[in-house]
């Protein structure tokens, strides 16, 4: 099977359930950033350090969960595609609380702004936080535009809150970890 089709030669592109869009559609604009947020996370589970191996178990669980909000947005309602689809309870944004509630309780408290700094994964951490906030910008932009009932948008639009949240903590669990200072305001 070839990778190239010729079909989005002229502006447009299929969506998982079958029709065409323009790839210029809010639709496209915000699973394509998801996309990219996906590619951030595996850039940073490769720079892990060795000793944080329960970090990558939960990057890989986030990386399927950024490919089906993506599934979910490339899907219109009521197609009968959605059959295929997994769903996105809000229990997946109560994980990513869980997860975060661990890493703080082993990490001193806030005093002064952090910069984006320190280990190397780290550093991807905040670039994956960055990215992420695109996301739910453009997912938000999205839900408010488009019809998106039958669709678990809520709790996609949570968890894309939560895990903002979870990559500033995981990028200072990272430092800690690591020995690596982290870069303050003063």
């Amino acid at each position: 099977m070839k990778v190239y089709t010729g079909g989005g030669d002229k502006g447009t592109t299929s969506l998982f359930s079958g029709e065409r869009v323009s790839k210029y559609s809010p639709r496209l604009e915000a699973y394509g950033d998801i996309d990219e947020f996906n590619s951030a996370v595996g850039l940073l589970k490769a720079l892990l350090p060795e000793g944080l191996e329960q970090v990558a178990e939960q990057l890989n669980v986030i990386q399927i969960r950024l490919f089906q909000a993506g599934a979910w947005l490339a899907t219109l309602p009521g197609s009968s595609a959605i059959k295929f689809l997994e769903d996105f309870p809000e229990s997946h944004a109560k994980g990513l609380e869980q997860d975060i509630d661990a890493f703080s309780e082993e990490l001193p408290a806030l005093k002064k702004f952090i910069l984006p700094a320190g280990h190397q994964a780290a550093c991807q951490a905040h670039m994956a936080r960055t990215i992420c906030r695109r996301c739910e910008r453009k997912v938000t932009y999205f839900a408010a535009k488009e019809d998106c009932e039958g669709t678990p948008m809520p709790a996609i639009l949570v968890y894309f809150n939560r895990l903002s949240d979870y990559f500033f903590v995981l990028a200072r669990f990272i430092n800690k970890k690591c020995d690596t200072d982290e870069t303050t305001m003063e």
